[in-house]
């Protein structure tokens, strides 16, 4: 029998899913090391767990059980001394995870930072505005603008957990900017379930452009990069901001999902091919050179081969700088959930891999043209032979990379960097002055 100890309780905050998380996770333990806590990111040693739980897609909502059943597991075996989920899966199917997996010590909402606290012996502090533990690497940070979202999309599930849009007001963005460039941090990712939504609960108005007006004024801060604009009602305005602020990366992520007429209306998307292409023409237009980053939704219930053909010659045919394709995923409690899931499984993954082939020889073309031109490289890390790092155009973890081979680089910093060579989704260069 496990006998107890006077050992010091240290907290493992385990994160699952999105950047979105992330943040929240960096929330939680800047809160929890302000009281004074042992806390630590996924490390082993932790007596007490807390697991930041996924519920979007099929695939994260297993991810998410199998992680808690595992500590759940190591408590039994007296590894670990309590463990607690929080995050979207708890938030979404709390009484149902409480029944099935009952030896977690408590569950929270997405919402219940307070109460989480509480049950770790902590007190929430208001006045810790923008303080935070990071995770990612000392010189780039995620910074959630806004909570929540108000769109009517049929097939996300992400109301369900998040709650409606709610907009952070902007003074106490460059609050926490200014705090994050004292920390060293150079580039600021935000994050929203839509940026474009951002000002309209506070001020009235979509507010993302006054928004970045501000943060540009943060010294030490010398990359903003914009995640999850939707297309609908998209303020053209930031593309001004864009153009004119060195500062803002001349980068745009907007998952458009789908782009035949008729998917669009059932996924509830509030636009049109006509109304897409002519955003995606106008950001090209106003800022040239753009990087445009969009996801889809391949196998949406109702989707007929006319439909794919159409998506994927729109694909040929924009030769967007980057792009990610996933399988549409059946969530209860979503309007589409009314509709058959009607295209097989392997249909979605077929579909999905066709519209993928065609973008790798789209990146492998576009980087192609990039042999021989000079950018602005920001090192994120040494890898092997090479220091690693990423232009305005690309986003950690999910976009391009630039392989340098140097005798040393510094992480955080920036180099100019000949290109010298490139494949479908690496580009490899030499630094110059």
């Amino acid at each position: 029998m496990r006998t107890k100890t006077l050992k010091k309780n240290k907290i493992n905050i385990v994160t699952l899913g999105c950047s979105k998380n992330t943040y929240d996770s960096e929330i939680l333990m800047g809160q929890l090391q302000a009281n004074g806590k042992n806390v630590a990111h996924e490390e082993d040693d932790g007596n007490i767990v807390v697991i930041n739980t996924c519920g979007f897609i099929d695939n994260a909502k297993q991810e998410s059980i199998d992680t808690i059943l595992n500590f759940v597991d190591k408590k039994q075996q007296g590894e670990v001394d309590k463990v607690f989920v929080t995050g979207c899966l708890s938030e979404r199917y709390k009484p149902d995870l409480e029944k099935e997996i009952p030896d977690v010590d408590q569950y929270f909402g997405t919402r219940e930072l307070p109460k989480l606290l509480k049950a770790l012996r902590a007190d929430y502090k208001k006045e810790l505005v923008g303080e935070r533990l990071m995770t990612t690497p000392q010189h780039y940070a995620y910074m959630k603008i806004s909570e929540g979202c108000d769109r009517p999309c049929s097939f996300c599930a992400i109301p369900l957990m998040r709650g409606g849009h709610k907009s952070t007001p902007i003074e106490d963005l460059v609050t926490e900017a200014q705090k994050l460039a004292a920390k060293g941090v150079r580039e600021l990712i935000l994050i929203a379930q839509d940026l474009t939504y951002y000002g309209l609960d506070i001020y009235k108005k979509r507010a993302l452009a006054d928004l970045l007006k501000e943060l540009v004024k943060v010294e030490g801060i010398e990359w903003i990069r914009l995640h999850y604009l939707f297309p609908a009602g998209f303020p053209e305005d930031v593309l001004d901001v864009i153009r004119e602020e060195p500062k803002v990366c001349n980068y745009i992520d907007i998952p458009l999902q789908h782009i035949s007429d008729p998917v669009l209306k059932s996924m509830r998307r509030g636009t049109t091919m006509a109304k897409t292409n002519r955003i995606l023409d106008l950001m090209r237009e106003k800022v040239p050179g753009m990087a445009i980053r969009t996801t889809l939704i391949t196998g949406y219930p109702g989707e007929t081969e006319e439909d794919f053909q159409t998506l994927k010659q729109w694909v040929q045919d924009m030769r967007f700088e980057r792009l990610g394709c996933f399988t549409y995923s059946h969530e209860e409690n979503t309007h589409a959930y009314n509709l058959e899931d009607d295209v097989p499984e392997e249909v979605k993954q077929a579909r999905a891999e066709e519209i993928m082939a065609v973008q790798q020889i789209i990146s492998e073309e576009l980087n192609a043209e990039k042999v021989g031109q000079t950018f602005r490289v920001l090192i994120d890390r040494k890898e092997g032979n090479f220091f690693v790092g990423r232009t305005e155009f690309d986003s950690p973890d999910v976009d391009n990379e630039v392989l340098i081979d140097a005798d040393y680089l510094k992480a955080g910093d920036f180099y100019n960097v000949k290109i010298e060579s490139a494949t479908d989704y690496d580009l490899y260069g030499v630094v110059v002055d």
